[in-house]
């Protein structure tokens, strides 16, 4: 079972997530991010502090929200990344393409 909360931060939707993300919960996932970029929301940071297991479609999930996001030149950040969910970012050598942090608190002080 996924949970995925939204809560704002000044120009910051910060997304956390619960659970696994795979090919059965990552449409939810999808859904709140791509609703986010719809409304071009500035800054979206994705909490995965929740997260033990992400497989591939979750992966992409977050390459659309980064993708999208790009378009109207808003910023997509991670953080809390656990060492199985940072091992996927680190094989695909994704990690250089996202903004990883290692907590909210250095993903906000990164906007400064």
């Amino acid at each position: 079972m996924i949970e995925v909360v939204t809560r704002q931060q000044q120009d910051t939707i910060v997304v956390s997530i619960k659970g696994d993300v795979d090919l059965y919960s990552s449409p939810s996932v999808r859904k709140v991010i791509i609703a986010l970029t719809e409304k071009k929301t500035p800054v979206i940071m994705v909490d995965l502090s929740g997260v033990s297991y992400m497989d591939s479609s979750g992966v992409a999930t977050l390459v659309e929200g980064l993708q999208q996001t790009g378009k109207y030149k808003g910023r997509f950040k991670l953080f809390g990344l656990g060492m199985a969910v940072r091992e996927v970012f680190e094989l695909s050598r994704l990690d250089k393409v996202f903004e990883i942090y290692p907590s909210e608190e250095a993903a906000f002080s990164s906007l400064a």
